[in-house]
């Protein structure tokens, strides 16, 4: 394997964590409105992931600094092409990120219910839009022979990669759906296991609708190999296990079945990829070794990585067994 092979995959294992960890996130934030009807309520749900959240956004930040150290060429073109919603993106997590903040900073109710809003748009905008870029790199974008992005941002916005967003919106709600099941108790537990139980239908549905699209949008049927074939069956099978799971209140196995479903949807897409990192419907794809950086570069931050990262993993692990207690009205609350 050569080190832009390596590179491409640490890449994908870095999206894999953070769709998994954040995905549950951006759930919790998106199901706030819904699961929590008074403040104490409200103030359980945010604490679910209090500990936790920024620590989560670590991977997408490690994700999008490999990418641009590996393959500069990858990052700004995709940076540049994609730039508006991935402005917004950035916009909804900066929001997000305050009103974690400031919400407990008055006791107000309009000025909490204000900030329950931006958590919950700021966790809905992102939950959307990262299954729209996925889409839109799998699909094929419009890059010239200068590995500029010549498309507009409306052409973004087609029926394929809007299905894309649908799969990733669904998929976050009922995985913190079921990560708030596991997390809280009372009334909070049992609204959050009902909305998982509903909301499994409709994101098999368009997880469906997904599959059957790429074999007609994509160049999927053409590029079959191990990995994403691999990825789309663990996908299946851990989203069939997860609604089976949902159905018999196993809902530790059931979170476990959401998370398979990421890894095995990131292996698709990857696996489709390889070795391609942006395809071009102008037939200048963007791969691995058009893309990346010199030798000497990549040998430097594999050998960074090998040091460095399992010295974070270790720490965020401890983070999660640290703050592995279920929520309750009588636990410590930071109001």
């Amino acid at each position: 394997m050569d080190l832009q092979t390596l590179w491409f995959v640490l890449i994908a294992v870095l999206f894999t964590g953070f769709l998994f960890l954040e995905g549950f996130d951006y759930g919790v934030g998106i199901l706030l409105p819904f699961v929590a009807k008074k403040d104490q309520e409200r103030r359980i749900v945010i604490n679910s992931i209090g500990p936790v959240w920024d620590g989560n956004e670590v991977w997408l930040l490690t994700a999008g600094g490999a990418m641009f150290a590996a393959f500069p060429n990858w990052y700004a073109t995709l940076f540049s092409g994609f730039y508006l919603a991935l402005f917004l993106i950035l916009v909804a997590l900066i929001v997000r990120g305050v009103a974690f903040e400031f919400r407990s900073k008055d006791r107000s109710p309009r000025w909490r219910k204000l900030w329950d809003v931006a958590i919950f748009f700021g966790s809905f905008i992102p939950a959307l839009l990262w299954g729209v870029a996925f889409g839109n790199i799998l699909r094929g974008v419009a890059i010239d022979a200068s590995m500029t992005y010549v498309g507009t941002f409306f052409d973004l916005l087609n029926p394929y990669a809007l299905v894309g967003g649908l799969v990733t919106l669904t998929l976050f709600v009922v995985h913190g759906a079921l990560f708030l099941e596991l997390k809280t108790a009372g009334a909070v537990q049992r609204r959050a296991g009902l909305i998982a139980r509903r909301f499994w239908l409709p994101l098999t549905i368009v997880a469906v609708l997904f599959v059957v699209l790429s074999a007609f949008e994509t160049d999927i049927l053409e590029r079959l190999n191990v990995v994403n074939v691999l990825g789309l069956v663990l996908a299946v099978a851990a989203l069939l296990g997860t609604g089976y799971a949902i159905y018999k209140a196993r809902y530790g196995r059931a979170f476990l079945g959401t998370g398979l479903t990421v890894v095995g949807v990131v292996a698709l897409i990857f696996g489709t990829l390889f070795p391609r990192v942006m395809p071009s419907t102008l037939g200048f794809d963007l791969t691995i070794y058009n893309a990346s950086s010199s030798a000497y570069t990549l040998q430097v931050m594999t050998v960074i990585a090998l040091t460095l990262v399992p010295i974070v993993l270790a720490y965020q692990g401890w983070t999660y067994w640290v703050f592995r207690k279920r929520l309750t009205a009588e636990s410590h609350l930071e109001y």
